[in-house]
């Protein structure tokens, strides 16, 4: 991350991710796995370019390595056998997948951010703001019909 006011509010918010996923319930995994199928089922291709776009930012600033072990770390919490948190090896399988994507895309949007468009970073944090509303606070959350 740079060294600029922007990337400091990156990193706090980077760290607040990692701690809300720690946390998650099943109810809230649940709510990003809908957030994904709600979301970006219907639109991969702007998902697609949105991610592409925070993929080619994060290189261009040279910070690919520090995206692949950020990436890696919350790879651990959702799908690291043993060390993944006991909620998310409760919900592997479909339900987990979609969440874990969710997760990856609030990650990617959160880490690219200060190069994204603002409509690339909603696009790439929607999902998960479904379940964690601090990511969009100007949205608010869908009523999710059960």
């Amino acid at each position: 991350m740079a060294n600029t006011a922007a990337g400091a509010v990156n990193k706090a918010s980077l760290e607040r991710l990692v701690a809300d996923i720690r946390t998650f319930s099943v109810a809230g995994i649940e709510r990003a796995a809908w957030g994904w199928e709600r979301h970006e089922r219907a639109g991969l291709d702007e998902y697609h370019e949105a991610e592409r776009a925070a993929l080619k930012a994060i290189e261009a600033a040279d910070l690919g390595e520090r995206w692949d072990a950020y990436r890696r770390s919350l790879f651990e919490l959702t799908e690291g056998g043993r060390r993944a948190l006991v909620s998310w090896q409760y919900e592997h399988g479909d339900v987990g997948h979609r969440a874990e994507r969710a997760a990856f895309g609030a990650a990617l949007g959160l880490f690219a951010k200060p190069q994204l468009t603002r409509e690339q970073y909603a696009t790439l944090v929607r999902p998960m703001a479904e379940a964690l509303p601090w990511l969009l606070p100007e949205e608010k959350p869908e009523p999710r019909e059960t």
